[in-house]
């Protein structure tokens, strides 16, 4: 498990199971009981809160991580891994997050 993993998430009604982007820090992983993840939905709406990923990420579709749906969920919540946002994309996350948290120092990236 580390940093823009995508795994399936049993998260809470009524949202249910879905797949999620991790977000802490990889070393978090190995004792935090509760981890910080971005939902990822089908729908998408093209705003920029949005990080496009899809079958090169390990989905079955097109699909966006929504980072105006940020989750704090125990880690035993965390199914099975689903693929991997690559590295060389951490600036769409920063970005996104930028706007969801009208932080405008990051919105630039």
């Amino acid at each position: 498990m580390k940093q823009y993993d995508i795994y399936w998430a049993n998260l809470p009604p009524p949202i249910g199971r879905r797949p999620v982007l991790l977000l802490s820090r990889t070393p978090a992983y190995g004792y935090l009981n509760k981890v910080i993840v971005v939902e990822v939905t089908s729908t998408t709406r093209g705003i920029p809160q949005e990080v496009p990923i899809g079958t090169a990420e390990g989905l079955a579709r097109a699909s966006v991580a929504n980072f105006d749906n940020i989750h704090v969920i125990p880690t035993a919540s965390l199914a099975e891994p689903v693929g991997q946002l690559p590295p060389d994309r951490e600036r769409e996350v920063k970005r996104a997050l930028g706007y969801a948290l009208g932080w405008s120092e990051l919105k630039v990236l």
